[in-house]
């Protein structure tokens, strides 16, 4: 039995994701128990920056944020696709007020961003949208890994360990 047996956990997906930060946690997070989700703007094939492929199980309209513990939300490019829908940005906005894990890699940030959740939070990410999370109100940090409360942040692919890491030890500690 692994450590997160009984937990949920949506991944989001868009075109254009970063691969290694889409499939380590999908992969790691299944192997420590916990069912975990791919969800998207809507439900289909996504490719990812090198055209590797991933299926949303679930469209955005359909996420629940009562049916989830915990939402990652990897980088590259689909961050800034991600956001164009309404309700995948409400959807992280809403796990973030449930006090869920809200955890994002690298281009992720926009995502809180635009769920406006980081006010007055210390992240960390890619350092190319380190101006648009201090714009939200955030304190940015250069660090692999950045936990506030229930929000946390990483910069990059070699950064994944120590984000999975404090993703699992949260859901842990989680009830």
């Amino acid at each position: 039995m692994g450590k997160l047996e009984g937990k949920r956990v949506a991944v989001l997906v868009a075109d254009l994701y970063q691969e290694l930060e889409f499939w380590y946690p999908y992969l790691r997070l299944v192997e420590e128990g916990a069912e975990v989700v791919a969800v998207g703007p809507e439900r289909k094939v996504y490719k990812s920056k090198l055209g590797y492929p991933a299926r949303a199980a679930l469209a955005a309209e359909e996420a629940r944020v009562g049916d989830f513990d915990a939402v990652v939300i990897p980088g590259g490019y689909a961050p800034d696709y991600m956001r164009r829908k309404r309700e995948l940005v409400e959807f992280v906005r809403g796990m973030a007020e449930a006090g869920k894990v809200v955890a994002a890699i690298c281009h992720g940030g926009w995502m809180l961003c635009s769920a406006r959740v980081v006010q007055g939070k210390k992240v960390t990410s890619f350092y190319a949208i380190r101006d648009d999370l201090e714009n939200a109100g955030a304190e940015w940090v250069d660090e692999p890994v950045v936990v506030d409360g229930n929000i946390i942040t990483s910069r990059v692919p070699d950064d994944l360990p120590a984000f999975l890491r404090e993703i699992i030890s949260a859901l842990t500690d989680s009830v």
